[in-house]
């Protein structure tokens, strides 16, 4: 789809888009073709598209074979959707809020995630779809670059942070590249990134400790200038702390940006024994 066919087709429809909904929209067709390259798709594969807008992307995605679950909020482009798309037996088209439906439905194993995401809730739906028992076994998805660049940090970096290990607990990032801010219509202030995120075989801590982890990556990275030692005096007593950093190798006067996600882990792992808990 061109910018033009994209804008006679928005005019026609008297639709404007809007911010709160973070509707911008991909209209440049060697970018859309990238996407769904770096998604291997098949005709065995089930893909979940969140935000599919016009559907540019979802025309690629339904040329590959693949079975296209498409969830959009916006119910104007959804009656779009569902004339655009009439004669494809492949879509199943639902007028949903993506970051609900993903709470409620935590299980999709063996499916694909491929999607231009929506700014305005790109990052929690990231989350909820690593976080879930049983996430999808790839996510290739258009985000902010600020947003790629935090997701794609490590130790050490100023972008590292809760993002990053809450996604990097139960994926591997994998190859990106920059999407200029216009092939984007209409075009946002910053340029954006897609990234592919493979999810790992296995899971290094049961659920017990997940939960412990994610508690103790948010309370280390609530104020990143204090020791994380301190921050974590709030949820548990001083005593086990001490002994989970000896028992990690942690120095008491490390900040949360020091610490790797092994070490998150193994903490996460202490911290969740020592409270009677894994």
């Amino acid at each position: 789809m061109k910018l033009s066919e994209m804008r006679q087709l928005l005019s026609h429809r008297g639709i404007r888009l809007t911010k709160a909904l973070g509707q911008n929209f991909l209209h440049d067709g060697n970018q859309l073709r990238r996407i769904v390259a770096a998604a291997d798709l098949s005709e065995a594969d089930q893909v979940l598209e969140i935000g599919p807008g016009l559907g540019p992307l979802t025309e690629l995605l339904l040329a590959s074979g693949a079975a296209v679950l498409a969830v959009e909020k916006d119910a104007r482009l959804v009656e779009l959707l569902r004339e655009r798309f009439r004669d494809h037996a492949g879509l199943s088209l639902q007028h949903a809020d993506a970051l609900a439906l993903v709470r409620v439905r935590q299980d999709w194993s063996g499916w694909k995630v491929v999607s231009n995401l929506p700014y305005s809730v790109g990052s929690p739906l990231l989350v909820e779809l690593a976080q879930g028992p049983a996430g999808p076994k790839r996510m290739v998805v258009t985000v902010q670059w600020e947003v790629a660049q935090r997701i794609l940090a490590r130790a050490g970096d100023a972008d590292y942070g809760v993002l990053t290990l809450l996604l990097q607990l139960q994926y591997a990032p994998g190859p990106f590249f920059k999407i200029p801010a216009p092939c984007f219509h209409p075009a946002p202030e910053v340029d954006s990134a897609c990234l592919v995120l493979e999810r790992k075989s296995g899971s290094e801590l049961n659920g017990v400790q997940r939960t412990a982890f994610k508690k103790v990556v948010k309370r280390a990275f609530a104020q990143r200038r204090k020791m994380m030692l301190k921050l974590l005096k709030a949820d548990w007593p001083e005593p086990a702390l001490q002994r989970a950093f000896a028992e990690v190798g942690l120095s008491p006067g490390l900040r949360a940006e020091a610490v790797t996600l092994e070490q998150f882990i193994r903490l996460s792992g202490t911290l969740a024994a020592t409270s009677g808990l894994a």
